[in-house]
């Protein structure tokens, strides 16, 4: 188990809290805006840095979707104990990958307290589905070699294909790199540990940890141009999901990074009774 690096959002003690776990490649500052609008709201908020990602520590194994949810559960323990005696039940909510985690979190330990879990255009991944080999898994999705590019070149490229994003969004993309002495930039998720949490995820059989999730579930898929198979896996975990609710956004795939105070919105309508 690794202690995960936290970012933290004040909130009243009797408001319901939320754990805020980013996706593949990804890092907690990209909910600075969500995390933002919920304490605004008056709830504690908590992101994470994953295992190998932003300021956590970076072990180079453990990276399988089980092992990556278990950091989380003492996060989920600790601010749930922080609020009250008795323990204050938290949502948990993940983006892409950090979907997955979320929904494993859920289904392997059920004595969490939970209130719900919501998953942000992922949570429904099932690579295999689409590559029947790692082979040919891991030659489409391995990602960009990035070490080495100019970090102002890199923040060019970001602000201009997210026009639309506030600040609060394009600075949580950049902090995904490490800004060295010379101005180019390295991933904290390094290219190996990476394709380590890719193997993990094309392992992952998402369909089977459905019918383990007892907790309400928020499914919130960005539409854009979603095509068939998005569709199908959303309607596969609306069956599978003992009780769950579907939002489809129009946005980004990093909806909560574009629209933050839109998510922040309907986390609240969904979970706060």
């Amino acid at each position: 188990m690794v202690a995960l690096n936290l970012v933290r959002w004040d909130g009243a003690p009797s408001a319901v809290p939320f754990v805020l776990v980013h996706g593949l490649a990804s890092n907690a500052r990209l909910w600075d805006g969500v995390g933002a609008a919920l304490s605004a709201l008056g709830h504690p908020v908590v992101a994470v840095d994953l295992r190998g990602h932003g300021r956590s520590p970076k072990p180079d194994s453990g990276y399988d979707v089980a092992t990556v949810a278990s950091d989380v559960v003492p996060v989920v323990e600790s601010l749930s104990l922080s609020l009250s005696a008795g323990g204050s039940p938290v949502v948990v909510v993940g983006q892409s990958w950090g979907g997955n985690v979320v929904l494993e979190l859920a289904a392997r330990w059920p004595s969490l307290p939970l209130a719900g879990v919501g998953c942000i255009d992922g949570g429904w991944l099932d690579l295999r589905s689409r590559f029947p080999s790692w082979d040919e898994c891991a030659r489409v999705l391995a990602p960009p070699r990035t070490v080495g590019r100019p970090y102002a070149e890199l923040e060019s490229f970001f602000r201009a294909r997210h026009a639309d994003w506030p600040e609060s969004g394009i600075q949580g993309a950049l902090a995904c790199f490490e800004v060295r002495e010379d101005g180019t930039v390295a991933p904290w998720f390094t290219f190996e540990r990476h394709m380590l949490a890719l193997r993990g995820l094309w392992e992952h059989d998402v369909g089977a940890v459905f019918p383990s999730v007892s907790v309400p579930v928020l499914l919130m898929p960005c539409e854009g141009d979603p095509g068939v198979a998005k569709r199908e896996a959303v309607a596969a975990a609306e069956a599978g999901l003992p009780r769950s609710r579907t939002h489809w956004f129009v946005a980004d795939h990093d909806v909560h990074a574009q629209h933050p105070d839109a998510v922040a919105s309907l986390l609240v309508e969904e979970f706060v009774r």
